[in-house]
Protein backbone atom coordinates (compact mmCIF):
# COMPACT_ATOMS: atom_id res chain seq x y z
CA UNK A 1 0.00 0.00 0.00
CA UNK A 2 1.10 3.30 -0.73
CA UNK A 3 0.17 6.14 1.54
CA UNK A 4 -0.49 10.05 0.51
CA UNK A 5 -2.63 12.77 2.56
CA UNK A 6 -3.63 16.61 1.11
CA UNK A 7 -5.05 18.95 3.77
CA UNK A 8 -6.69 22.28 2.67
CA UNK A 9 -7.42 24.97 5.66
CA UNK A 10 -9.35 27.74 5.30
CA UNK A 11 -7.65 31.01 6.77
CA UNK A 12 -10.14 33.67 7.44
CA UNK A 13 -12.77 35.65 9.61
CA UNK A 14 -16.28 36.69 10.23
CA UNK A 15 -15.57 40.38 11.39
CA UNK A 16 -17.61 39.74 14.57
CA UNK A 17 -18.97 36.17 14.06
CA UNK A 18 -16.94 33.85 15.68
CA UNK A 19 -15.95 30.27 13.85
CA UNK A 20 -18.36 28.20 15.79
CA UNK A 21 -21.28 30.55 14.42
CA UNK A 22 -20.56 29.53 10.75
CA UNK A 23 -19.57 25.66 11.25
CA UNK A 24 -21.05 23.30 13.80
CA UNK A 25 -19.42 19.97 14.75
CA UNK A 26 -21.74 18.11 11.93
CA UNK A 27 -19.99 20.12 8.89
CA UNK A 28 -16.66 18.15 10.03
CA UNK A 29 -14.50 21.45 9.28
CA UNK A 30 -12.26 21.09 12.09
CA UNK A 31 -11.61 24.43 13.66
CA UNK A 32 -8.23 25.19 14.28
CA UNK A 33 -5.87 27.24 16.73
CA UNK A 34 -2.37 27.71 17.58
CA UNK A 35 -2.67 24.83 19.88
CA UNK A 36 -3.93 21.87 17.49
CA UNK A 37 -2.70 23.68 14.13
CA UNK A 38 0.44 21.30 14.03
CA UNK A 39 -1.19 18.34 15.22
CA UNK A 40 -4.41 18.30 12.85
CA UNK A 41 -2.73 19.76 10.02
CA UNK A 42 1.31 19.34 9.73
CA UNK A 43 1.58 16.54 11.73
CA UNK A 44 -1.62 15.06 10.30
CA UNK A 45 -1.04 11.47 8.61
CA UNK A 46 -4.23 11.85 6.45
CA UNK A 47 -4.13 8.64 4.02
CA UNK A 48 -5.12 7.38 0.95
CA UNK A 49 -4.94 4.05 -0.34
CA UNK A 50 -3.59 3.01 -3.93
CA UNK A 51 -2.96 -0.27 -5.44
CA UNK A 52 -0.37 -1.78 -6.75
CA UNK A 53 -1.91 -0.96 -10.51
CA UNK A 54 -1.89 2.32 -9.60
CA UNK A 55 -5.62 2.74 -9.04
CA UNK A 56 -6.25 4.74 -5.45
CA UNK A 57 -9.30 4.46 -3.26
CA UNK A 58 -11.25 7.14 -1.58
CA UNK A 59 -8.40 9.40 -0.03
CA UNK A 60 -9.42 11.54 2.86
CA UNK A 61 -9.16 15.96 2.56
CA UNK A 62 -9.57 17.46 5.61
CA UNK A 63 -11.01 20.73 5.84
CA UNK A 64 -10.56 23.76 8.37
CA UNK A 65 -10.93 26.79 9.29
CA UNK A 66 -8.92 29.47 11.75
CA UNK A 67 -10.68 32.44 12.88
CA UNK A 68 -7.43 34.62 11.85
CA UNK A 69 -8.81 38.00 13.54
CA UNK A 70 -9.00 36.10 17.01
CA UNK A 71 -5.41 33.92 16.19
CA UNK A 72 -3.84 36.35 14.48
CA UNK A 73 -0.28 34.43 14.56
CA UNK A 74 -1.37 31.61 12.21
CA UNK A 75 -2.86 34.45 10.06
CA UNK A 76 0.69 36.13 10.27
CA UNK A 77 2.65 32.89 9.90
CA UNK A 78 0.91 31.94 6.31
CA UNK A 79 0.62 35.62 5.03
CA UNK A 80 -2.59 36.23 5.15
CA UNK A 81 -3.93 39.25 3.83
CA UNK A 82 -7.89 38.90 3.30
CA UNK A 83 -10.35 37.08 4.12
CA UNK A 84 -11.24 34.62 3.06
CA UNK A 85 -7.85 33.16 2.47
CA UNK A 86 -7.57 29.31 1.44
CA UNK A 87 -4.39 27.25 1.29
CA UNK A 88 -3.91 23.63 0.47
CA UNK A 89 -1.42 21.96 2.75
CA UNK A 90 -0.26 19.11 0.82
CA UNK A 91 3.07 17.43 -0.56
CA UNK A 92 5.17 20.19 1.18
CA UNK A 93 3.06 21.23 3.81
CA UNK A 94 5.85 24.14 4.72
CA UNK A 95 4.79 25.84 1.86
CA UNK A 96 1.73 25.73 1.39
CA UNK A 97 -0.14 26.64 -1.95
CA UNK A 98 -2.60 29.46 -2.79
CA UNK A 99 -5.97 28.35 -4.12
CA UNK A 100 -7.06 30.41 -7.10
CA UNK A 101 -10.38 28.85 -7.57
CA UNK A 102 -13.81 30.23 -7.14
CA UNK A 103 -15.88 29.91 -4.23
CA UNK A 104 -18.41 27.50 -5.07
CA UNK A 105 -18.33 24.07 -2.64
CA UNK A 106 -18.07 21.84 -6.19
CA UNK A 107 -14.89 24.48 -6.69
CA UNK A 108 -13.33 23.86 -3.73
CA UNK A 109 -13.99 20.25 -3.69
CA UNK A 110 -12.66 20.53 -7.54
CA UNK A 111 -9.60 22.20 -6.61
CA UNK A 112 -8.57 19.79 -3.14
CA UNK A 113 -9.26 16.43 -5.79
CA UNK A 114 -6.96 18.08 -8.38
CA UNK A 115 -4.18 18.96 -5.29
CA UNK A 116 -4.81 15.23 -4.52
CA UNK A 117 -3.98 13.61 -7.86
CA UNK A 118 -1.25 15.27 -8.77
CA UNK A 119 0.33 14.37 -5.36
CA UNK A 120 -0.37 10.44 -6.07
CA UNK A 121 1.02 10.79 -9.64
CA UNK A 122 4.15 11.94 -8.35
CA UNK A 123 4.42 9.61 -5.64
CA UNK A 124 3.59 6.80 -8.06
CA UNK A 125 6.48 8.61 -10.69
CA UNK A 126 8.58 7.78 -7.48
CA UNK A 127 8.69 11.58 -6.41
CA UNK A 128 8.67 11.28 -2.70
CA UNK A 129 10.47 14.24 -2.05
CA UNK A 130 13.70 14.99 0.00
CA UNK A 131 13.84 12.94 3.04
CA UNK A 132 17.05 14.72 4.68
CA UNK A 133 18.61 11.62 5.41
CA UNK A 134 20.47 11.85 1.90
CA UNK A 135 23.01 14.57 3.76
CA UNK A 136 23.39 12.33 6.84
CA UNK A 137 26.23 9.67 6.29
CA UNK A 138 25.66 7.60 8.73
CA UNK A 139 21.47 6.44 7.93
CA UNK A 140 21.86 4.05 5.12
CA UNK A 141 19.58 4.92 2.37
CA UNK A 142 17.75 1.33 1.82
CA UNK A 143 15.67 0.66 -1.74
CA UNK A 144 13.44 -2.58 -3.05
CA UNK A 145 17.20 -3.29 -4.91
CA UNK A 146 19.76 -2.85 -2.13
CA UNK A 147 17.45 -4.35 1.10
CA UNK A 148 18.56 -7.69 0.91
CA UNK A 149 22.22 -7.97 0.51
CA UNK A 150 22.90 -4.91 2.54
CA UNK A 151 20.65 -5.87 5.36
CA UNK A 152 19.53 -9.11 5.21
CA UNK A 153 22.87 -11.01 4.15
CA UNK A 154 24.66 -9.30 6.86
CA UNK A 155 26.23 -9.93 10.09
CA UNK A 156 25.10 -6.77 11.66
CA UNK A 157 21.81 -5.90 13.21
CA UNK A 158 20.06 -3.44 11.79
CA UNK A 159 17.38 -0.79 12.62
CA UNK A 160 15.37 -0.01 9.80
CA UNK A 161 12.90 3.06 9.43
CA UNK A 162 9.77 3.43 6.78
CA UNK A 163 8.56 6.52 6.17
CA UNK A 164 6.77 9.13 4.24
CA UNK A 165 8.05 11.99 3.13
CA UNK A 166 4.61 13.78 3.86
CA UNK A 167 4.57 12.39 7.40
CA UNK A 168 4.96 15.13 9.89
CA UNK A 169 6.21 12.57 12.53
CA UNK A 170 8.67 10.95 10.76
CA UNK A 171 10.19 14.87 10.00
CA UNK A 172 10.53 15.06 14.06
CA UNK A 173 11.76 11.90 14.11
CA UNK A 174 14.45 12.71 11.01
CA UNK A 175 17.22 14.57 13.37
CA UNK A 176 16.70 11.76 16.28
CA UNK A 177 17.59 8.92 14.06
CA UNK A 178 20.67 10.77 12.14
CA UNK A 179 22.29 11.50 15.83
CA UNK A 180 21.40 7.86 16.67
CA UNK A 181 22.46 7.11 13.59
CA UNK A 182 26.34 8.38 13.92
CA UNK A 183 26.12 7.61 17.72
CA UNK A 184 25.52 4.10 17.44
CA UNK A 185 27.56 3.37 14.86
CA UNK A 186 30.87 4.84 16.71
CA UNK A 187 29.93 3.06 19.79
CA UNK A 188 29.61 -0.32 18.28
CA UNK A 189 32.29 -0.39 15.51
CA UNK A 190 29.80 -0.49 12.94
CA UNK A 191 27.58 -3.43 14.06
CA UNK A 192 24.61 -1.98 14.71
CA UNK A 193 23.93 -0.22 11.52
CA UNK A 194 20.35 2.55 11.26
CA UNK A 195 18.83 2.57 7.92
CA UNK A 196 15.95 4.53 6.27
CA UNK A 197 13.03 3.35 3.26
CA UNK A 198 10.96 5.41 2.01
CA UNK A 199 8.22 3.58 1.57
CA UNK A 200 5.90 5.40 -0.94
CA UNK A 201 8.76 5.00 -3.41
CA UNK A 202 10.09 1.39 -2.20
CA UNK A 203 6.11 -0.31 -2.06
CA UNK A 204 7.79 -3.76 -2.74
CA UNK A 205 9.43 -3.72 1.13
CA UNK A 206 6.65 -2.03 2.83
CA UNK A 207 4.39 -4.45 1.65
CA UNK A 208 6.61 -7.30 2.44
CA UNK A 209 7.00 -6.20 6.13
CA UNK A 210 2.93 -5.15 6.68
CA UNK A 211 3.97 -1.38 6.72
CA UNK A 212 0.36 0.15 7.33
CA UNK A 213 1.88 3.55 9.47
CA UNK A 214 4.23 5.90 9.58
CA UNK A 215 7.04 5.93 10.79
CA UNK A 216 7.34 2.01 11.39
CA UNK A 217 10.54 0.86 12.66
CA UNK A 218 12.06 -2.79 12.72
CA UNK A 219 14.70 -4.68 13.78
CA UNK A 220 17.02 -7.48 11.54
CA UNK A 221 18.91 -10.09 12.81
CA UNK A 222 20.67 -12.00 10.13
CA UNK A 223 18.50 -16.30 10.10
CA UNK A 224 15.43 -14.25 12.42
CA UNK A 225 12.09 -12.76 12.06
CA UNK A 226 12.28 -8.99 11.94
CA UNK A 227 11.05 -7.43 15.39
CA UNK A 228 8.97 -4.20 15.07
CA UNK A 229 10.94 -1.83 17.62
CA UNK A 230 9.06 -1.02 20.82
CA UNK A 231 11.31 1.99 21.82
CA UNK A 232 11.20 5.66 22.51
CA UNK A 233 11.87 7.91 19.46
CA UNK A 234 14.47 10.30 20.89
CA UNK A 235 18.04 9.75 19.83
CA UNK A 236 18.69 8.67 23.51
CA UNK A 237 15.92 6.10 23.45
CA UNK A 238 17.44 4.38 19.76
CA UNK A 239 20.98 4.68 20.87
CA UNK A 240 20.03 2.22 24.17
CA UNK A 241 17.89 0.20 22.25
CA UNK A 242 20.83 -0.37 19.67
CA UNK A 243 23.34 -0.87 22.51
CA UNK A 244 21.07 -3.39 24.31
CA UNK A 245 20.77 -5.17 20.48
CA UNK A 246 24.59 -4.90 20.18
CA UNK A 247 25.37 -6.32 23.74
CA UNK A 248 22.96 -9.12 23.20
CA UNK A 249 25.13 -10.35 20.18
CA UNK A 250 28.31 -9.26 20.91
CA UNK A 251 31.12 -11.23 22.22
CA UNK A 252 32.91 -10.24 25.57
CA UNK A 253 36.09 -8.23 24.66
CA UNK A 254 39.47 -9.81 25.23
CA UNK A 255 41.50 -9.36 28.18
CA UNK A 256 45.10 -8.21 26.72
CA UNK A 257 48.47 -8.58 28.79
CA UNK A 258 50.57 -5.64 27.61
CA UNK A 259 53.20 -6.80 25.78
CA UNK A 260 54.18 -3.64 24.07
CA UNK A 261 53.07 -0.16 22.97
CA UNK A 262 51.07 -1.49 20.11
CA UNK A 263 49.05 -3.51 21.94
CA UNK A 264 48.11 -0.64 24.15
CA UNK A 265 47.47 1.59 21.84
CA UNK A 266 45.30 -0.72 19.82
CA UNK A 267 43.38 -1.48 22.86
CA UNK A 268 42.91 1.67 24.06
CA UNK A 269 42.66 4.30 21.46
CA UNK A 270 38.91 3.32 19.96
CA UNK A 271 37.95 3.15 23.18
CA UNK A 272 36.26 5.29 25.45
CA UNK A 273 37.41 4.07 28.64
CA UNK A 274 40.65 1.35 29.01
CA UNK A 275 40.58 -0.52 31.95
CA UNK A 276 43.84 -1.45 33.27
CA UNK A 277 44.66 -3.83 36.25
CA UNK A 278 48.54 -3.90 37.53
CA UNK A 279 48.42 -7.84 39.35
CA UNK A 280 50.83 -8.83 41.81
CA UNK A 281 54.34 -10.59 40.78
CA UNK A 282 53.55 -13.95 40.14
CA UNK A 283 55.92 -15.13 42.60
CA UNK A 284 53.60 -13.60 45.17
CA UNK A 285 50.45 -15.14 43.83
CA UNK A 286 51.29 -18.07 41.45
CA UNK A 287 49.04 -19.36 38.72
CA UNK A 288 46.05 -19.85 40.84
CA UNK A 289 45.76 -16.49 42.49
CA UNK A 290 46.89 -14.62 39.17
CA UNK A 291 43.31 -16.66 37.67
CA UNK A 292 41.44 -15.42 40.38
CA UNK A 293 42.53 -11.48 39.48
CA UNK A 294 41.61 -12.31 35.82
CA UNK A 295 38.81 -14.14 36.37
CA UNK A 296 37.21 -11.25 38.08
CA UNK A 297 37.90 -9.05 35.44
CA UNK A 298 36.69 -11.19 32.38
CA UNK A 299 33.36 -11.11 34.52
CA UNK A 300 33.40 -7.44 34.56
CA UNK A 301 34.37 -7.13 30.73
CA UNK A 302 31.16 -9.29 30.05
CA UNK A 303 29.12 -7.38 32.70
CA UNK A 304 30.34 -3.86 30.61
CA UNK A 305 30.35 -5.20 27.14
CA UNK A 306 28.24 -2.46 25.80
CA UNK A 307 30.24 -0.17 26.69
CA UNK A 308 32.84 -1.16 24.20
CA UNK A 309 35.69 -0.65 26.40
CA UNK A 310 39.51 -1.94 26.20
CA UNK A 311 40.41 -4.36 28.90
CA UNK A 312 44.22 -4.94 29.77
CA UNK A 313 46.24 -5.80 32.73
CA UNK A 314 50.18 -6.46 33.58
CA UNK A 315 52.14 -7.77 36.45
CA UNK A 316 53.60 -5.70 39.16
CA UNK A 317 56.83 -4.14 38.00
CA UNK A 318 56.50 -4.69 34.30
CA UNK A 319 55.26 -1.01 33.07
CA UNK A 320 56.94 0.85 35.82
CA UNK A 321 56.44 3.70 33.69
CA UNK A 322 52.76 2.92 33.26
CA UNK A 323 52.57 2.67 37.20
CA UNK A 324 54.46 6.06 37.83
CA UNK A 325 51.71 7.88 35.70
CA UNK A 326 49.01 6.26 37.16
CA UNK A 327 50.43 6.74 40.96
CA UNK A 328 50.11 3.52 41.69
CA UNK A 329 53.54 3.49 42.50
CA UNK A 330 55.18 0.08 43.39
CA UNK A 331 52.64 -1.30 45.96
CA UNK A 332 49.30 -1.79 46.71
CA UNK A 333 48.32 -4.93 44.06
CA UNK A 334 46.40 -5.61 43.12
CA UNK A 335 45.81 -2.08 41.27
CA UNK A 336 43.22 -1.20 38.94
CA UNK A 337 42.76 2.38 36.71
CA UNK A 338 40.51 3.55 34.04
CA UNK A 339 41.84 5.79 30.98
CA UNK A 340 40.35 8.15 28.62
CA UNK A 341 43.39 8.31 26.23
CA UNK A 342 41.89 10.85 24.25
CA UNK A 343 40.74 12.96 27.76
CA UNK A 344 44.55 11.78 28.69
CA UNK A 345 42.47 11.19 32.02
CA UNK A 346 42.07 8.52 34.80
CA UNK A 347 40.37 6.99 37.26
CA UNK A 348 41.89 5.08 40.47
CA UNK A 349 39.93 2.00 41.98
CA UNK A 350 39.85 2.93 45.85
CA UNK A 351 38.01 -0.19 46.44
CA UNK A 352 38.26 -3.79 46.92
CA UNK A 353 39.74 -5.55 44.06
CA UNK A 354 36.70 -7.71 43.57
CA UNK A 355 33.30 -8.17 41.17
CA UNK A 356 31.19 -5.53 43.67
CA UNK A 357 34.67 -3.37 44.46
CA UNK A 358 34.82 -3.05 40.66
CA UNK A 359 31.24 -2.70 39.51
CA UNK A 360 31.15 0.46 42.13
CA UNK A 361 34.10 1.65 40.57
CA UNK A 362 33.16 1.49 37.09
CA UNK A 363 29.09 2.65 37.96
CA UNK A 364 30.54 5.78 39.08
CA UNK A 365 32.23 6.54 36.18
CA UNK A 366 29.95 5.33 33.73
CA UNK A 367 27.91 8.19 34.72
CA UNK A 368 30.26 10.84 35.00
CA UNK A 369 30.84 10.72 38.86
CA UNK A 370 33.76 9.37 40.04
CA UNK A 371 37.16 11.45 41.33
CA UNK A 372 39.90 11.82 38.07
CA UNK A 373 43.20 12.92 37.79
CA UNK A 374 45.62 13.60 34.66
CA UNK A 375 48.03 11.24 33.31
CA UNK A 376 51.37 11.76 34.26
CA UNK A 377 52.70 14.65 31.66
CA UNK A 378 49.75 14.60 29.53
CA UNK A 379 50.98 11.44 27.33
CA UNK A 380 51.31 8.08 27.25
CA UNK A 381 54.19 6.99 29.32
CA UNK A 382 56.70 4.81 27.53
CA UNK A 383 55.71 1.01 27.25
CA UNK A 384 58.49 -1.57 27.26
CA UNK A 385 58.37 -5.11 25.43
CA UNK A 386 57.72 -8.28 27.81
CA UNK A 387 57.42 -11.46 27.46
CA UNK A 388 54.18 -12.96 27.76
CA UNK A 389 52.99 -15.01 30.82
CA UNK A 390 53.06 -18.89 30.17
CA UNK A 391 50.13 -19.49 32.62
CA UNK A 392 52.26 -21.46 34.97
CA UNK A 393 53.83 -20.38 38.45
CA UNK A 394 56.47 -18.72 38.78
CA UNK A 395 60.29 -20.01 39.35
CA UNK A 396 62.97 -18.60 41.63
CA UNK A 397 66.15 -16.84 40.49
CA UNK A 398 68.44 -20.05 40.15
CA UNK A 399 71.27 -19.08 41.94
CA UNK A 400 75.14 -19.21 41.11
CA UNK A 401 76.73 -22.44 43.09
CA UNK A 402 80.57 -21.45 44.29
CA UNK A 403 83.34 -24.02 45.01
CA UNK A 404 85.19 -23.48 48.01
CA UNK A 405 87.10 -26.11 48.25
CA UNK A 406 89.90 -23.70 47.07
CA UNK A 407 89.31 -21.53 50.05
CA UNK A 408 91.71 -21.75 52.63
CA UNK A 409 90.01 -20.89 55.71
CA UNK A 410 93.08 -20.98 58.13
CA UNK A 411 94.86 -18.16 56.25
CA UNK A 412 91.91 -15.67 56.38
CA UNK A 413 91.16 -16.30 59.81
CA UNK A 414 93.50 -17.19 62.73
CA UNK A 415 92.05 -18.60 65.47
CA UNK A 416 93.16 -18.04 68.84
CA UNK A 417 94.79 -20.49 71.70
CA UNK A 418 93.45 -20.88 75.10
Amino acid sequence: QRYVGVAMTVLGCSLLLSVEALYSPSDDVVELTPSNFNREVMQSDISLHCTSKGFCGTGIVKVGAVDADEHKSLGGQYGVRGFPTIKIFGANKNKPEEYQGARSSQAIVDGAMNALRSLVKDRLSGKSGSSGYSSSKDVVELTDDNFDKTVLQSDDVWLVEFFAPWCGHCKNLEPEWAAAATAVKEQTKGKVRLGAVDATVHQVLSSRYGVRGFPTIKIFRKGEEPEDYQGGRTRGDIIERALDLFSDNAPPPELVEILNEDVLKSTCEGSQLCVIAVLPHILDTGAAGRNGYLEVMIKMAQKYKKKMWGWLWTEAGAQMELESALGIGGFGYPAMAAINTRKMKFALLKGSFSETGIHEFLRELSVGRGSTATLGGGVMPKIHAVEPWDGKDGQLPVEEDYDLSDVDLDEDFEKDEL
